[in-house]
């Protein structure tokens, strides 16, 4: 989900952006990390920490921080060192912006936190491509393929399946094929453009079907159309799928 947030910001024209003047950020539920006991931290460099558990996150920070960045105001997000397994004494300061997007593995699963958001987007991923990327980033982080294989099969995939996979159901927009699939991206890209541009003013979560039930479908195949609305002002994009 995070490809599929940075090619946004890159459509969008947000990337060349002096920070404080961006009107939309990136904000990652990895920088939400709690930080580790020693004993933790010990099981962590050897691979047996679970990281995709819904308590490897402080839930009580990201839920503060983002109700801080609702109202306006600057933050100071925590910045995680994924090769120590450490949150760093440095943060990062974010400023106010139209739209955030929001991305993680477990973005959905505290509703406190789901319900913050207006429009929630799943990047559904196949699970060679998520492990084949997996393998790829955690071996640029200094681990051995055998680490990261157990890792894998222990924690990641059991965990997948337990809790962000369930959490699908909460999405208001599945996108299949991740950053491949240009023509949901575009469409997502264009619906950021009406928010900023004030062409969207109402805003109702979940077109409502005629059984009174909210009507959630994939976007898209090339052959078919499809229109998405969203928040006003003030919006977040959430989406989540790959494992950690």
């Amino acid at each position: 989900q995070s490809t599929v947030c940075e090619k946004i910001m890159e459509l969008l024209g947000q990337n060349e952006v002096e920070q404080r003047q961006r009107k939309v950020l990136i904000l990652s539920q990895d920088s939400f990390y709690k930080v580790l006991t020693a004993e933790q931290q010990a099981k962590a460099l050897k691979g047996q920490y679970n990281f995709d558990h819904p308590d490897a996150f402080d839930n009580d920070l990201m839920h503060s921080t983002l109700k801080n960045i609702v109202e306006g105001k600057t933050v100071e997000v925590p910045t995680y060192d994924f090769v120590t397994h450490s949150r760093l004494a440095e943060t990062t300061v974010v400023y106010p912006a139209d739209v955030v997007l929001f991305e993680g593995i477990l973005v959905f699963y505290n509703q406190d936190i789901r319900d913050m958001f207006h429009l929630r987007l799943f990047v559904d991923t196949d699970s060679d491509v998520r492990l084949s990327r997996r393998v790829l980033r955690d071996m640029k982080r200094g681990r051995d393929l055998e680490q990261i294989l157990t890792q894998y099969t222990t924690f990641v995939k059991p965990a997948f399946e337990e809790f962000c996979l369930p959490t699908k159901k909460y999405a208001d927009v599945i996108i299949p094929r991740g950053v491949d699939n240009m023509v949901a991206i575009n469409l997502i890209v264009q619906h950021i453009q009406d928010i900023l541009n004030g062409d969207i003013c109402k805003w109702q979560r979940g077109a409502m079907n005629g059984h009174g039930r909210t009507y959630k479908r994939p976007f898209p195949e090339p052959a078919e159309s499809s229109s998405v609305l969203a928040a006003g002002k003030r919006s977040h994009l959430e989406s989540s799928s790959r494992p950690h």
